[in-house]
C-alpha cells in the first residue's frame, strides 16, 4: 500500500483526513494552522509535488529509508546533550525525515524582516555599550539594562560605538519563529548570545537529502552552503590584523555542552580551529593559542561560550571555561570576538515590547515582523495588567532564556497567588507573554504520520555587504502530545526546504577565493590539549585491541578445555588478567568449572561500561576522547569509532552472554580496530596529530608486550608450553614462529619475537624504534638541535633492547653471574616507558608556567600506573 494514495487533495469530513493519509490516520489539528493543509482541507500549493512523490512510497519503503537515515545519524555521531538524560553525550539527534516546506515568496518576506531585525538589534547594542542615548532620551528604562546580568559593564565603550574603529557587536543572529493561527509569522525569541542551530540545519539537510534523494533532486530547494561561505568570509573580514591569513578559532565550553556536536561540526566544515578556554592565553593584551610549538597569535574568536563565562578575570570569577584577560584584549582591539562580549543583553524577552518603538526611532520604519505580545513587569502599568490577567498569560524570567515558561492559566488559584507575590516582590525580573498556539506539520513516527507543533529557528550573518539570511534554518518539533517546543524536553527537528520557482545553482564551501592560497605542507599549530587527547586516543585504541585479544584467548580456551582439571593455557591468561586488575587475585589453579566461573567474571567486568579497565569501559573512554577531537578526525574514522560499541552492546549484560556469541563479537571488534589502524596508517597526513596518536599506540603496545612477557614468569614450573602458546597467539605471531622454526615454541625464539625483533610490528623493539622516529621528528624544529629528555629515554631503552643477549636471559629469580633476569628487564623497560610518558606530557601537553594543577591526562596516567594497568 502506498504511503499516500493519490486520490485527491481535499480533506474529507469527519476527522478531516486527507485521502492519501486516511490509512495512516493523519488528522491536522483543529483551531490552529497546519503547514501542509489549508482550512478548506486542500493541500497547500507548494506541498503538492512533494505529496505526489510521497504517494509513491509504501510504508515498508519509508521505514527502510528512515532506517538508513537513523544509521547515518548514528554513524555521523550527531548528538544533542539533554542534561540529566542517562545517554548524556551519546543521545542521538532527533530528526524527522519529512521536511518542512516553505514557499519561496513567503520566505522572501521573512528574510527582509529578519535582516531588519538583525540591523535593529545591532544598533541597540552599539548604543547601549557606547553613548547610551537610548537611555538618556528615555527610549529604554535604565533598569532594563543595568538590572540585566547580560549587560557586561567592563565592555562598555570597548570599541562598539561609532567610527572607523568600531567593532560590530552582533555578527550572528537567530530568531525563533512561529506561525500564528491566522497564518502570519511572529518572533518568539531573539538569539544574540551565541546562537546555535545552523550546524544542525546543515546536517539535517545532508541526511534528509540522502533519505529522500529523488524528492530533493526533483525540487528546487535553496542550498545552504553559500550562507556558510559568507559566514566564513565575514569572520575572516573581522580580523584586526593579518587580513590575508588570520587565525580564526571557535571557542567551545567543551564536550559536555548540549550542542558540542555542532561546535566540532562547524569548526571542521568552515576550517576553524576548535578550542576550549584552556587552549588560549593572553599576553600583553594579545590572545594566543597554545600549541606544541609555542604560542601563536589569534585574530578572531567565534565564541559558543556565554559572554559572562569568557573571562574569569574581568567577568565571572567562578568560570573555568574562559580566557583570563580576554576582555583586556578586546578593549585593546587586538582580537575580534563574534558575537561581541555582552551581545546577549538584547536576548532578554524584556526587550521585545520596546522593539517596535525603537525600530521607528533608529530605522525610521515600522517593525516588519512582530514579536509575541509581551509585558515587562518593571513598568507600573504593565505590572498592573499582568497581575490582573495572570490567568491568561505565560510567565518567564526576564533575564534568562533558558528558564522554563510557566503557563499561569494551568496553575491552581493558590499557585497563581504565590506566583503573583513573587512577581510583585521583584517585578523587573519578570516578563509576561501571550500564550501561543503553534502551527503543526506532518511528522513520520516510524509507522504513520502524526501532527507535531513546529517552530523555525532562522539564522542571519551580518557581513560587510549587509545581513544574509540562511535560506531554511532549523525547524524544531514538539515532543509527542506536547504543544511547546524544547529540545531539552524531548523535542525533535526537521529539515527546512525553501522552494524556488527556478533551478538553484549548487554552491560549495570549497569555492576558490580571489587571493591564491600559499602552498603549505605540514603544520605544527596543533593545540597542546588536542595533542594530549590524540595521544590518549591512540592509547585507548591500542588498549581496546590488547584487551579484546586477551579476552578472546580466554573465552576460546574455555570452549576448548577438557572436563576435570584446569586448562594450563587458560590458567596463564587468567593469571595475566588478574595481574592487570580485571579480576581478583584468587589462585587461578583450579578445576575446569572454577575456571569457567572466572571467565564469566571476566565477561561481566568487560561488558560493564562503567568499569574503567574493562573492554566496554575502555571503548567508552576512547569514544569520549574522540569526541573532544572529532573536528580532527575524518568521517570514516569517526564512523569506525562510533560502531565499536554496537556489537558488544547487542550482547547484553556479561552474565547473560553466550561464549560463542562473545567470540563472534570479539572477532568483529578486532576487525573494526584493524580497519581504524588502516585508516590512520593510509589516510592521515604525517603531521603532529598523527604522530601523537601513533606515539600513544606504540607506547601502549610496548607496555602490552611487557605484560605478555610477564606471563612467562606466571607459568608453573615445567609448564612453559601453554604460556609460550598464549604469547604467540595474543601477539598474532603464530604463523611467523612456525615459518621460522618448524618446532614447538621455545623461550629464546619467542622472547626474540616478542622483545627484540624489529621486523615484528608486535615486538617491543619495533615500538621503541617507531617511538624514536617520532621523537626525532618532533624535535627537528628545535633551534638548539640538542637531544630532548624523551629522546634520551627512548634511545636508552632501544639501545638496551638492541644489545640484549637473549642467550643469557633467565626466568629464574636466582640469576647466575652474567645472566639477565626477565623480571628485571621487564621492570626496567616498564619504568622507562612510564618516565617517557610523563616526560612527553610535560614537554608538549602542559604549559607549566600557566597552570597550577596537573592536566587530566597526567592525573589519569599516574592513577593508571598505581593500579598497575
Amino acid at each position: 500500500m502506498p504511503l499516500l494514495e493519490n486520490t485527491g487533495r481535499r480533506m474529507r469530513g469527519g476527522q478531516g483526513m486527507l485521502p492519501g493519509f486516511s490509512h495512516l490516520a493523519y488528522a491536522p489539528s483543529r483551531g490552529g494552522f497546519d503547514e501542509m493543509t489549508g482550512a478548506d482541507g486542500a493541500l497547500r500549493p507548494h506541498w503538492r509535488d512533494f505529496a505526489e512523490n510521497l504517494s509513491d512510497l509504501s510504508r515498508p519503503e519509508m521505514r527502510a529509508r528512515w532506517d538508513r537515515g537513523q544509521r547515518l545519524i548514528r554513524d555521523n555521531g550527531v548528538t544533542y546533550n539533554v542534561y540529566g538524560d542517562p545517554e548524556g553525550m551519546d543521545r542521538p539527534w532527533q530528526l524527522d525525515p519529512l521536511p518542512l516546506l516553505m514557499d519561496g515568496k513567503e520566505w522572501a518576506g521573512i528574510e527582509a524582516a529578519l535582516k531588519q531585525r538583525a540591523t535593529l538589534l545591532t544598533l541597540i547594542l552599539a548604543d547601549l555599550y557606547g553613548p547610551q542615548r537610548l537611555l538618556t532620551d528615555g527610549k529604554l528604562p535604565p533598569a532594563l539594562v543595568f538590572g540585566n546580568p547580560g549587560f557586561l559593564r567592563p565592555l562598555h565603550g570597548a570599541g562598539v560605538g561609532s567610527g572607523a574603529s568600531a567593532v560590530r557587536p552582533l555578527q550572528f543572529y537567530a530568531a525563533d519563529l512561529a506561525r500564528s493561527p491566522d497564518g502570519g509569522w511572529w518572533v518568539l525569541g531573539d538569539r544574540t548570545e551565541a546562537p546555535s542551530g545552523a550546524g544542525y540545519a546543515l546536517e539535517n539537510r545532508i541526511i534528509v537529502s540522502r533519505v529522500l534523494p529523488d524528492f530533493y533532486r526533483g525540487t528546487n530547494v535553496h542550498r545552504l552552503a553559500g550562507w556558510f561561505l559568507k559566514a566564513r568570509d565575514a569572520l575572516i573580514g573581522m580580523a584586526p590584523r593579518n587580513p590575508d591569513n588570520p587565525r580564526v578559532v571557535l571557542l567551545t565550553p567543551g564536550p559536555y555542552n548540549e550542542t558540542y556536536f555542532e561546535h566540532a561540526y562547524l569548526a571542521r566544515y568552515m576550517g576553524l580551529t576548535l578550542v576550549e578556554g584552556e587552549d588560549l592565553t593572553v599576553r600583553e593584551n594579545r590572545v594566543y593559542l597554545k600549541t606544541m610549538e609555542g604560542l601563536k597569535p589569534v585574530d578572531v574568536i567565534l565564541r559558543r561560550t556565554d559572554g559572562g563565562f569568557c573571562d574569569p578575570l574581568d567577568l565571572r570569577g567562578d568560570s573555568t571555561l574562559g580566557v583570563p584577560g580576554l576582555v583586556g584584549a578586546v578593549q585593546a582591539g587586538t582580537v575580534a570576538v563574534a558575537n561581541g562580549l555582552g551581545s546577549g543583553l538584547v536576548e532578554s524577552p524584556a526587550f521585545m515590547p520596546f522593539l517596535p518603538g525603537l525600530c521607528r526611532h533608529l530605522l525610521g520604519e515600522p517593525l516588519k515582523l512582530p514579536g509575541v505580545a509581551s509585558w515587562w513587569c518593571g513598568q507600573e502599568r504593565e505590572l498592573a495588567y499582568v497581575l490582573e490577567n495572570l490567568h491568561r498569560l505565560a510567565i518567564r524570567p526576564a533575564f534568562s532564556v533558558q528558564a522554563p515558561v510557566v503557563n499561569a492559566g494551568r496553575l491552581s488559584k493558590a499557585e497563581r497567588a504565590k506566583l503573583a507575590d513573587r512577581i510583585k516582590a521583584d517585578p523587573i525580573r519578570w516578563v509576561a507573554q501571550e500564550s501561543v498556539t503553534l502551527s503543526t506539520a506532518p511528522a513520520w513516527t516510524g509507522d504513520r504520520l502524526e501532527t507535531r507543533a513546529v517552530t523555525v529557528r532562522a539564522h542571519v550573518v551580518l557581513t560587510r555587504n549587509g545581513p544574509e539570511v540562511l535560506p531554511g534554518g532549523l525547524t524544531r518539533t514538539a515532543a509527542p502530545g506536547s504543544l511547546s517546543v524544547s529540545m531539552q524536553e524531548g523535542g525533535g527537528s526537521k529539515d527546512t526546504w525553501v522552494l524556488s520557482d527556478e533551478p538553484v545553482p549548487a554552491v560549495s564551501l570549497l569555492s576558490s577565493r580571489a587571493a591564491p592560497a600559499k602552498t603549505v605542507r605540514g603544520s605544527r599549530d596543533l593545540p597542546s590539549r588536542v595533542a594530549d587527547n590524540t595521544f590518549w586516543l591512540g592509547r585507548y585504541l591500542e588498549r581496546c585491541e590488547d584487551t579484546t585479544r586477551l579476552l578472546r584467548a580466554a573465552i576460546s580456551r574455555t570452549a576448548e578445555g577438557a572436563a576435570g582439571g584446569g586448562d594450563p593455557e587458560l590458567e596463564t591468561v587468567l593469571g595475566l588478567f588478574a595481574v592487570m586488575g580485571h579480576i581478583g587475585l584468587d589462585d587461578p589453579r583450579a578445576d575446569h568449572e572454577a575456571q569457567d566461573e572466572r571467565v564469566r567474571e571476566l565477561l561481566i567486568r568487560n561488558m560493564d561500561d562503567a568499569a574503567f579497565i574493562g573492554l566496554r569501559g575502555t571503548i567508552h573512554n576512547m569514544q569520549r576522547t574522540a569526541t573532544i577531537v572529532r573536528d580532527r578526525l575524518s568521517l570514516d574514522t569517526w564512523r569506525g569509532i562510533n560502531r565499536l560499541d554496537d556489537r558488544l552492546l547487542a550482547l547484553g549484560p556479561g552474565e547473560n552472554v553466550d561464549p560463542d556469541d562473545a567470540l563472534a563479537a570479539l572477532n568483529e571488534t578486532i576487525m573494526l580496530l584493524s580497519a581504524l589502524s588502516g585508516l590512520a596508517s593510509e589516510n592521515m597526513t604525517r603531521g603532529p596529530g598523527w604522530r601523537f596518536m601513533d606515539i600513544g599506540r606504540r607506547l601502549e603496545r610496548a607496555l602490552h608486550a611487557l605484560d605478555l612477557a610477564s606471563t612467562l614468569l606466571l607459568a608453573p614450573d615445567g609448564e612453559l608450553g601453554p604460556a609460550l602458546d598464549l604469547v604467540l597467539d595474543v601477539s598474532d605471531s603464530i604463523m611467523t614462529y612456525r615459518a621460522r622454526y618448524l618446532a614447538a615454541p621455545q623461550v629464546m625464539p619467542v622472547a626474540d619475537l616478542l622483545l627484540s625483533d624489529e621486523s615484528n610490528p608486535r615486538s617491543l623493539g619495533f615500538q621503541l624504534a617507531r617511538l624514536m622516529e617520532h621523537c626525532d621528528a618532533l624535535s627537528a624544529y628545535r633551534p638548539d638541535r640538542m637531544f630532548t629528555p624523551e629522546q634520551r629515554i627512548i634511545m636508552s631503552l632501544l639501545t638496551g633492547v638492541r644489545t640484549l643477549d637473549l642467550s643469557v636471559l633467565t626466568l629464574e629469580d636466582d640469576a647466575a653471574p652474567g645472566e639477565v633476569r626477565l623480571g628485571d628487564l621487564i621492570g626496567t623497560m616498564r619504568s622507562g616507558l612510564w618516565d617517557f610518558s610523563e616526560t612527553l606530557t610535560r614537554q608538549y601537553f602542559v604549559h607549566a608556567a600557566e597552570v597550577s594543577e596537573p592536566p587530566s591526562a597526567f592525573v589519569e596516567l599516574l592513577a593508571t600506573k598505581e593500579r598497575g594497568a
